[in-house]
Order: C-alpha cells, then structure tokens, then sequence
C-alpha cells in the first residue's frame, strides 16, 4: 500500500496552509474593490500578466496530464505532446486575433458573444450546451482522475479523496476570480516544481538501471532504449494512429482542438477578458512559454516508466484487478519512488494542479448560469449581490454533481486501463468543430446569419455522433489506403476522432456559408461585430516573444518528426 511519511505530510500542510492563508487575504485585500459581479467572476482590470499566464496554466494542467498524458506517453511516447507544444502555437494565435475582438466589443462571457453576434437562442442553447460539457466531461474527469492520483500515492480511500479535492476546490472557488487568479501563481509554482522533481527522479532511475548515472544520461537513453516513443507524426501502420493521426496534428484537427479550447472557451478566457489588451497578450504569451515546458514533467515520466517496465521494474505496480497494464498507474508508480520530503512535494503539486483546474472551471460554470441564464432569463432585475450569490450556490451544485458523476461512472470511463486524457478530448470533440466554426465565422465574416450558427452547433453535434457510431453499420475499410479510416483495437475501421474533427468542421463551414448567402441574399441584416485591422497590430515584444516561441515549437517537431 502507497503512503506518505510524516515528513511528507508536513510539506503538504505547509503548502495547504500557504494556499488558504494567501488566498484569505488575497479575498480581504481585494473585496473591498470588489464592484460589481463581473469584478467577482473576472477580477476585472486586477490580475496582472504573470498571474494571467499562471493561471491560464494552473487551470489547463491537471490531472489529465499528470495522469492522463504522462499514462500516453508510456502507451504512445512523446507524440502526445503535441497537445502541448501546438497549443503553445494556438496561443499565440489567439493572443494575437482572438483577444482584441473580445476586448473591443466589450465580451465578458462566451454565450454572450454569441447572443451580441448572433441572438439569445443561440447563446442559450450554447449556455446549457456549455454547462452540461464542464459538469459531465471537464469537471468530472479532473475530480475523477485527480483522486486517482492521489489515491495512487497516498493511499487514501479514492471516495475520501473524491470528497476532499471537492471541498478544497470549493473554497478556493467561492473567492472569486481574484483569488483564483492569484492563488494560482503559487499553484503553478508547486506545479512545476513537483513536476520538474518527478522527472529528474524518473530520468535519474534509467540512468542507474543501465549503469549510465546522470539525468542527462538518462535522457539519451529513453530516446535509444524507447525510440519508437520519439517520434511526433505517426503513419497509418502505427498502432496508435486512431489517436493521433499523421499530419492532422499539425494542420487538422488539432489546430480545432487547441484553437477551440484556448479561444472559445469560458474556463480559459475568462483569465484575459478582465484585462487590457497589453496585458491579456503579454499572459498568454507567458502561458505559451510554460507550455513549452509542460511535456518534459508530464509526458517524459510516462515513457520513462515505459523503458524501467521493459527493463522488468513495476511488474506488479501497474496492473490492474485483470492483470493488464494499467497506463494511468505509471505517474503514481514513479511518484511513489520519491524520497521522504520530496513525495511531499510532488503530491502538494498533483494536488495543486487538481485543484486549480477544479477551481477554474467552477468558477466558469458559475459565471455562465449566473451571468448568461439566471441574469437573462430568470432574474432580469437581479441586483450584483444576487448575482454572485447565485453563483456561489452554483459553484456548490455543480461540484456535487460532479462528485455524483465521478462515483457513478468514473471508473466505467477513465478507471484501470482506459487513457483517461483521451476520453476527454475525444468526448469535447463532439462539440469543438461545430462550436469553433460559429466562432470563427462570427468574428470575421459579417454576414455570418444566426440560422447559419444554429445549424454549425446542432448540425455539428449530430454529425459528430453519425460518424462516431458510422462503423458499427458500414465497413470503412476502403478509406484504409488514402488514411481516413484505420482498424481500432477490435479490428473495426473507424476514422480518427482527430480527423472526425475535421470532417465536421469543414461541413460546418460550408453549410454556414451556404445559409449565410441564402439568408442574406433575400434582406436579412446579420448583426456584425466591430473588427478592424488596427486591432491586430502587436508590441515589439510580443512579437519577439511569438517568434521565439513559434522557432522552439518548429525545432522540437524538426528535432523529433
């Protein structure tokens, strides 16, 4: 059984009570400022570009990765990291084009985007569209894989852990955006720190077991001993070409992926829209730094736990109650290689990377009710009060359901065996083409119609499920030579739900444009954002910054194609 020591435990109630105590008086500090209820959800003109970039990542790096990306990367090798790496890349993009539209027109909340640039209907099927997916999929999944995790190092009962990451969440959550946004800062400190001592031990590990000492020396040899888990772009012969499809990770459907999740997204740009624009960019910019960094703490454990496993270590560690390797063990396993203290330190990191993510996105479903539902449709005469205590209770409701959720099917969709990482990508999927092409359309084409919109949202949920279940009722397998379609682990040919992605994006783009023309070629006006060039001119050092985060990302991929 995994436990901690006394000494480990002390580092982590060092780190609990620096998070509590900062975040208190974080909340005393800035309540008195606090004006309105979009100041409590958005911390409006507060956080500065460091806490913006560190919270953009506190919130995005969870246990999804710890666990989820590190359990593909002992699967699948260093090509899941492509998730991070071109996210760094989306960044920028959105930094740059994304930001300034939101900025200019005065957009607090994405579903009121989408009732400023299109109608109400649109905004409110969106709002419950949105709070369904964070309930169901985001804030399930991190509770779930979170008390995995901590299950896995502790030792503690998974239900126990379930509850307290819940309560933890809460209370960083019911302080608002500013305490969220500041508290942060230290998570990512925490983050970073455990991460960075997880791999050194994990790289220091391979080293001695090949009599090679040294982390650099360890390094070299995951890239010998695992050369298969070094490569980024797969051909349709890999067998883990269903998760990651060839090309399209460069220039399918993980640009959608990364550009829906860091552009169109409540949970990540709600940490810019309080800001200027100078200060939104500069964030993010930093955030597209640390995401360069991500894959060396999340993703190089996993294919060293790969390489120690082939070399006979954790035989028993990783299996599952069928005797099959359980991928999702291999982060746990190695933390638990930790010496006293230092486990101390890694599990504070898991746990702030758990809780972060928890609290962020609390905060988004509690923002979307109250702002775009309760305000709008239920209470139109609501006063601020009201408002943030609505979402307050919001912020309690949802994480009761997600622990619901969490002890009912967590274990069916992310328990032994299954890669917890890619349940979530795939499952938002279902929503992100269609989503991202309203969003697109609407920020740059204004003759984009709202008719047009309805049908990218719903439209593209439903072809998104046709395709999904198409397999079980037609053969693919003639669409095996051009790519599109590949045999999954049952031998059944499906189509990557990558370049599902795709497929429904661009119908989704076709049939706006085709509604679009038709509506407004018999007198329809569409309501069109205010968008001009000027909007898109940068500093001399975002720019620098862009430049020199779009040549790392090119020599990583160059390096290791």
């Amino acid at each position: 059984m995994s436990t901690l020591s006394t000494a480990d435990y002390i580092v982590f109630f060092c780190y609990f009570i620096l998070i509590v105590g900062y975040g208190i008086w974080i909340y005393r500090k800035k309540r008195k400022e606090e004006t309105s209820s979009k100041d409590y959800f958005l911390a409006e003109g507060s956080l500065t570009w460091w806490a913006i970039g560190a919270s953009l990542i506190a919130s995005n790096i969870s246990a999804e990765q710890f666990i989820g990306m590190s359990g593909s990367g002992f699967k699948i090798g260093l090509a899941i990291a492509t998730y991070e790496w071109m996210a760094a890349i989306t960044l920028i993009i959105v930094a740059i084009f994304f930001i300034p539209v939101y900025l200019k027109n005065k957009i607090f909340t994405m579903p009121q985007f989408l009732s400023q640039r299109y109608n109400g209907t649109v905004a409110m099927i969106m709002a419950v569209f949105w709070l369904l997916l964070y309930v169901v999929v985001n804030l399930m999944s991190i509770l779930y894989l979170g008390a995995l995790a901590i299950h896995g190092i502790s030792g503690l009962d998974i239900h126990l852990c379930i509850g307290l990451l819940s309560l933890f969440a809460i209370f960083i959550t019911l302080g608002g955006m500013k305490v969220i946004g500041y508290t942060d800062v230290i998570q990512v400190f925490f983050l970073i720190l455990g991460g960075l001592v997880a791999t050194y031990i994990a790289l220091d590990l391979v080293a001695d077991k090949f009599g090679e000492p040294g982390v650099l020396n360890g390094f070299k040899l995951l890239t010998t001993k695992a050369n298969d888990h070094f490569h980024m772009i797969f051909d349709k012969s890999n067998a883990n070409y269903m998760d990651l499809p060839g090309i399209s990770v460069l220039i399918g459907g993980m640009l959608i992926v990364n550009l829906n999740y860091w552009g169109c997204n409540q949970y990540i740009t709600q940490r810019a829209l309080g800001a200027d624009l100078k200060t939104a960019r500069a964030g993010i910019l930093f955030s597209a730094f640390l995401k360069l960094l991500m894959p060396l703490i999340v993703v190089i454990p996993g294919i060293a736990a790969y390489v120690l496993y082939q070399q006979g270590m954790f035989q028993t560690e990783l299996l599952d109650s069928k005797g099959i390797v359980d991928v999702n063990k291999a982060y746990p396993t190695l933390l638990n290689l930790l010496p006293t203290g230092l486990k101390g330190v890694a599990f504070a990191a898991l746990t702030a990377a758990i809780v972060a993510s928890l609290a962020g996105k609390a905060n988004s479903i509690a923002t979307i009710f109250s702002l775009d539902i309760y305000k709008k449709a239920i209470n139109k005469e609501a006063e601020d009060k009201k408002v943030v205590r609505v979402g307050k209770i919001t912020v309690v409701v949802s994480m009761l359901m997600a622990i619901l959720l969490a002890l009912v099917i967590g274990e069916k969709l992310m328990g032994e065996g299954k890669q917890g990482f890619q349940y979530i990508q795939e499952y938002t999927g279902f929503v992100s083409p269609g989503v991202f092409a309203m969003f697109l359309l609407g920020f740059f084409w204004k003759k984009t119609t709202s008719n047009a919109a309805l049908f990218s949202m719903i439209g593209g949920f439903i072809l998104s499920i046709v395709l999904k279940f198409l397999p079980g009722f037609v053969d693919l397998s003639f669409l095996y030579d051009s790519g599109w379609a590949v045999p999954n682990s049952t031998g059944v040919y499906e189509i990557p739900f990558i370049d599902r992605m795709g497929i429904v994006f661009a119908v989704c783009i076709i049939g706006m444009y085709l509604i679009s023309k038709l509506e407004t070629r018999n007198g329809l006006q569409p309501n069109g954002l205010e968008v001009d060039a000027s909007m898109f001119k940068t500093n001399a050092g975002f720019t620098v910054g862009a430049i020199i985060v779009c040549a790392i990302t090119a020599a990583l991929y160059m390096l290791f194609w």
